[in-house]
């Protein structure tokens, strides 16, 4: 072989060599990507991963579509709790007095379009006749009299004027269509109570939130699903939110994991770039007995260690672990004052009034 081919082929090395280089180095400078899935041996079980998690029976997981909360696959097996009940503490209740039993398929045709009073929610309920229970109206049912219950105040605010009036106009509609006498409390008084529980809430309302910061690289969106589902979060009702679901069905989440909107929403997952998410705690949402908040340091920690992140606040300055028993204590307060008031966090009153 004569010098100059030898040259040829040596030079051809290291140009292959460089180019790999060059290749490995662009990949490790850009976004931090999701592992491919590794092919199970014969007899091996593997764990599902995003988008490929089964359900107790065996079918596909399904992400929960807008307006359904999402919830363990565990809980799916659980019975489903009753419809909401008016509760005097947030709510203003009118009753509406029947001559004589209705029918649930009659009360159903004259029931509000609306359940909504500007920005608050009200329920309309009836006395079944046989079983003594107050009930959402139901066809075969009869009932001899209902109560109106209309929310006083949420995180939207006091109710006022308004409000109560297309309250009563709604009310009013539904009774005279069943030939019903209806009482009203006095809007001055519930209008007064409204912004006395207003004032309440919005002194006890509690919404904690750190920010994860990448360190170097940026995430992609698979790589940021990948890790959260290692540490228990699925995908939520709203895009950019993955959320660590209650056992409990219909219950908030726990947790929740926010992120770019636009990036949740791309068609390839792998192209995003994300170098922020915002784990956050809606502290009146969940039961103190669950944890929330050791929940919440163990999640910022463990995903923090896993993707390279920082622990930060909103003002980008990292957090130690003394601000997190500071942040502790004052939700120890913030529980007890809840309680002593008949809001526990996570009971069905305060889910609905911080909401």
């Amino acid at each position: 072989m004569t010098l100059t081919a030898m040259l040829a082929i040596l030079g051809g090395l290291i140009l292959a060599a460089v180019i790999a280089h060059g290749a490995w180095t662009a990949r490790k400078a850009g976004p931090r990507r999701a592992d491919p899935p590794i092919e199970p041996q014969l007899g091996e079980r593997q764990d599902p991963t995003l988008g490929e998690a089964k359900d107790a029976v065996g079918e596909p997981f399904q992400p929960a579509m807008p307006g359904d909360e999402t919830v363990p696959l565990v809980a799916r097996q659980l019975p489903r709790k009753p419809s909401a009940r008016i509760d005097a503490l947030i709510d203003a209740i009118a009753t509406v007095t029947l001559e004589a039993p209705v029918t649930g398929d009659l009360a159903i045709s004259h029931l509000p379009g609306s359940r909504r009073a500007g920005t608050k929610p009200f329920h309309i309920e009836g006395l079944n006749a046989e079983s003594g229970e107050w009930e959402l109206p139901l066809p075969g049912q009869r009932y001899s009299e209902f109560q109106a219950g209309v929310q006083m105040a949420n995180r939207s605010g006091a109710m006022n004027e308004i409000e109560y009036s297309e309250f009563v106009q709604k009310v009013q509609g539904f009774a005279d269509g069943l030939s019903a006498f209806v009482q009203f409390p006095d809007m001055l008084d519930v209008v007064a109570r409204a912004r006395e529980l207003d004032q309440f809430a919005s002194e006890h309302d509690a919404q904690l939130a750190v920010v994860l910061r990448a360190r170097s690289a940026a995430w992609t969106l698979g790589y940021v699903q990948q890790m959260a589902l290692r540490h228990g979060f699925v995908p939520g009702a709203i895009p950019g939110r993955l959320v660590l679901a209650a056992e409990e069905e219909g219950a908030p989440p726990i947790l929740s994991l926010q992120f770019d909107a636009q990036a949740a929403l791309a068609e390839d997952p792998q192209a995003s770039a994300l170098r922020e998410l915002t784990l956050a705690l809606d502290v009146p949402q969940t039961p103190e007995a669950l944890e929330p908040f050791a929940a919440w340091q163990e999640a910022a920690r463990a995903l923090s260690r896993d993707i390279e992140a920082d622990v930060c606040d909103d003002r980008a300055q990292v957090l130690n672990l003394h601000a997190f028993a500071a942040i502790g204590q004052e939700l120890s307060t913030l529980y007890k004052a809840l309680a002593s008031r008949d809001l526990a966090a996570g009971s069905l009153a305060a889910r609905r009034l911080f909401s």
